[in-house]
């Protein structure tokens, strides 16, 4: 009698909520199609299905035929359909709440369309923290899926990852498998007989086990060079044959049957925790290469085996220390989420919370809050997508609380959860958050109509993985290597284009600059600031008006030496579209010039195409939006997206200096490393010399609308009606 031994195939696919159409058309095409073409084919072998809800949908909408196969898959017993988060969040990042709500939502959606039971879960991204185990079960889950990376963090060895545990929170039991890093390493890269051979020895060393491959369904076909070594090569036919050949001991099963089949190997405690290469990415940047560099070391030593299991790296929670623009979308997450539980309780039209909910929850998906090998953060459409749903969310809940026609509110609070209070501006039209602690910068903008936050900026920072970019394509890569070990340029040069921010890339971000600097200099971010006044805290006070408000914030601080006071105000009028805006700079001594610009930001509107571009007084096109401009004296600029629709315009009571350029990250993704177009700078300069009295003022006016076409009479006219530079209104 042969050894037998249970394999577990868990497929994981999905698409990041805003992803483009046709990327999710050829991901469909290249992987989920041809895969199930094949799987189809094999009546003996069973495997479990995990679809995300953004691309779930997506295939109910565009490939309604691909669902019915699955559902007739799931009726003959070939496919267990694994659940989840409706639109895949890191589970430790939500509120409780919202954990059980999506879980929930997701488990009847499927169960309704497959007409099946669904009792596991697939973790998203394998970020574990033991106080989820208390919401899983609740939500209905009999199961879920990590990696036995988290289990030998808790000290087990591999010998014993031959079968699923049972972990506990607060009396909640959960079973968790173990998910195989040897066999996700091993499919689709290594020759077939490589699975079949790990699996005998498993076997033959521990009769009964199971072992559980759970990963990307990407990797067969989406991944560069997988479709064809796994379709055009055969190497997924190959599998499927060797797997039916071996079925006398080699039963290919579902968790679900093994629950029901096999009994637990007992309890574990595991440590928070994710797959390796997690961890790893969630280092910060200096520790990640000593991390990356005393690995290297240490495959050396014939300890090796011995150590491995003891090392590991960060924790996924400090992704949002790492990146400040991750922890900017979740503070807003959490706001809107706490705000939508607050509107359920109140006496509003509760009819418009359920769409709510689904656009929150949509601006949950991880894809965007994180970085590694795939592209997360860098990628602005995702960025944009999270805002979109989060600004959809807030409108529908003002709706709900009985806000219509025009109105201005105003509201301070821990916003991004730093200890120290932020401003919330809105009205109709526009949303914006101030941040007096970090020099009075605006972090974030809205536009109501069409859902957009034109702040959704990312600073250029190093990357580890930047050391690769600096040897160009000196280095080489495996055709069909994992996408955690390969190398790709998608264009030449980046190794040039490397450039660091030393500040984040927002709005109402004060400079003193030296005298003469060139435009080149502030682009790369290696000009020298004079003064104190970037990132250090100013002082604020609101100021309430008849259908209007003003943040006014100051700040006693030098430049060059010389103490100087910086007060600015913000003014939002009921039902504008603009921000008023107006600077006083006090101190000047004298005789004494000062090179003084105000940095913005505009997110979202790429480079490169002919329907967004500049625009000058007169309409006039002025390049598009990854133009370099070194104008030397202006009162106006329009910077438009025909597509999105978004109109910006920004006028001053008095003329300036204008640069404009692009913000591009050199960054990585499963494609390779690129340059990614990621905002448009512009910063107005002047050179400021005090009056009688020492002081400098100057009105601005940034108006946002939802248009389609330059219009510059609007902005003009509206700064002709608050020309004095007055602070208080």
């Amino acid at each position: 009698m042969k050894n037998t031994v249970r394999l577990c195939l868990v497929l994981h696919n999905h698409q990041p909520v805003g992803n483009f159409d046709g990327v999710i058309e050829q991901a469909y095409q290249d992987s989920y199609l041809p895969f199930l073409d094949v799987f189809e084919q094999y009546e003996y072998l069973k495997l479990a299905l995990h679809t995300s809800g953004p691309l779930m949908m997506w295939l109910a909408e565009r490939h309604p035929e691909y669902i019915d196969r699955i559902k007739a898959l799931v009726a003959a017993g070939q496919i267990e359909i694994v659940g989840g988060p409706f639109y895949e969040p890191i589970l430790t990042m939500l509120p409780s709440r919202d954990r059980i709500g999506q879980i929930v939502k997701y488990t009847q959606w499927l169960q309704t369309r497959f007409d099946t039971a669904v009792s596991g879960m697939w973790m998203p991204e394998r970020v574990w923290e033991s106080q989820l185990t208390r919401d899983l079960v609740p939500a209905g889950m009999q199961y879920t899926i990590l990696d036995d990376f988290h289990f030998r963090a808790a000290g087990w060895d591999d010998s014993q990852l031959t079968n699923y545990f049972l972990t506990e929170d607060d009396g909640h039991v959960l079973r968790v498998f173990p998910g195989s890093e040897r066999l996700r390493y091993l499919l689709p890269f290594a020759p077939t007989a490589d699975t079949i051979e790990y699996c005998r020895s498993v076997a033959n060393r521990a009769p009964g086990s199971v072992l559980l491959f759970g990963d990307d369904g990407e990797k067969f076909g989406t991944w560069p060079n997988t479709k064809q070594h796994v379709y055009e090569r055969g190497w997924l036919r190959q599998f499927f044959d060797q797997l039916t050949r071996n079925r006398d001991w080699l039963h290919t099963t579902t968790p679900s049957e093994t629950i029901m089949e096999t009994p637990p190997s007992g309890s574990v405690y595991l440590p928070d925790c994710s797959y390796r290469e997690m961890t790893e990415w969630a280092l910060p940047v200096v520790r990640q290469g000593s991390y990356d560099a005393l690995v290297r070391d240490l495959e050396n030593d014939s300890r090796w085996p011995q150590i491995k299991p003891f090392i590991r790296g960060g924790y996924w929670r400090n992704f949002r220390i790492k990146y400040s623009e991750a922890n900017e979308m979740y503070c807003r997450m959490l706001d809107v989420s706490r705000r939508l539980e607050f509107a359920r309780r109140s006496n509003g039209d509760k009819s418009l919370l359920p769409q709510a909910e689904d656009h929150l929850y949509r601006g949950q998906c991880n894809c965007p809050y994180w970085h590694g090998a795939f592209g997360g953060i860098y990628l602005p459409h995702l960025r944009n997508a999270t805002y979109r749903e989060l600004i959809a969310a807030d409108n529908l809940i003002e709706r709900s609380n009985g806000r219509h026609g025009e109105w201005v509110d105003v509201t301070t609070e821990d916003y991004n959860k730093d200890l120290f209070p932020e401003i919330r501006l809105a009205n109709d039209q526009l949303i914006g958050y101030l941040a007096p602690a970090s020099g009075g910068m605006l972090y974030e903008l809205d536009i109501r109509g069409i859902e957009h936050n034109l702040l959704a900026t990312m600073q250029r920072r190093p990357e580890q993985y930047h050391d690769k970019v600096k040897l160009g394509n000196s280095l080489s890569s495996n055709e069909t290597a994992s996408i955690h070990d390969r190398v790709v340029f998608k264009q030449q040069g980046l190794e040039d284009l490397l450039q660091y921010d030393r500040f984040p890339r927002k709005s109402l971000v004060d400079h003193f600059f030296e005298h003469g600097i060139s435009a080149e200099d502030v682009q790369r971010s290696t000009a020298i600031e004079r003064g104190d006044f970037v990132a250090l805290p100013y002082d604020a006070k609101l100021r309430r008006g008849a259908g209007k408000i003003q943040v006014q914030m100051r700040r006693e601080g030098n430049a060059w030496g010389v103490p100087l006071t910086i007060t600015k105000g913000i003014t939002l009028f009921a039902g504008s579209h603009s921000l008023e805006i107006t600077y006083l700079i006090e101190g000047l001594p004298p005789g004494r010039p000062f090179d003084f610009g105000v940095e913005f930001n505009f997110a979202g509107m790429p480079a490169g195409a002919d329907d967004r571009f500049f625009y000058d007084d007169r309409c006039e096109r002025m390049g598009h939006l990854g133009t370099v401009l070194n104008i030397e004296s202006t009162d106006f600029i329009g910077i438009i997206d025909q597509w999105l629709g978004a109109n910006v315009q920004w006028t001053a009571n008095r003329p300036t200096g204008l640069w404009c350029f692009p913000i591009a990250t050199v960054s990585q993704s499963e494609g390779g490393f690129e340059l990614v177009h990621q905002s448009v700078c512009m910063i107005p300069h002047w050179v400021v010399r005090g009056d009688d009295d020492g002081r400098w003022t100057v009105s601005m006016d940034l108006m946002v609308t939802c248009e389609h076409e330059p219009n510059s009479s609007s902005a003009k006219s509206l700064l002709a009606e608050s020309e004095s530079p007055v602070l208080v209104h």
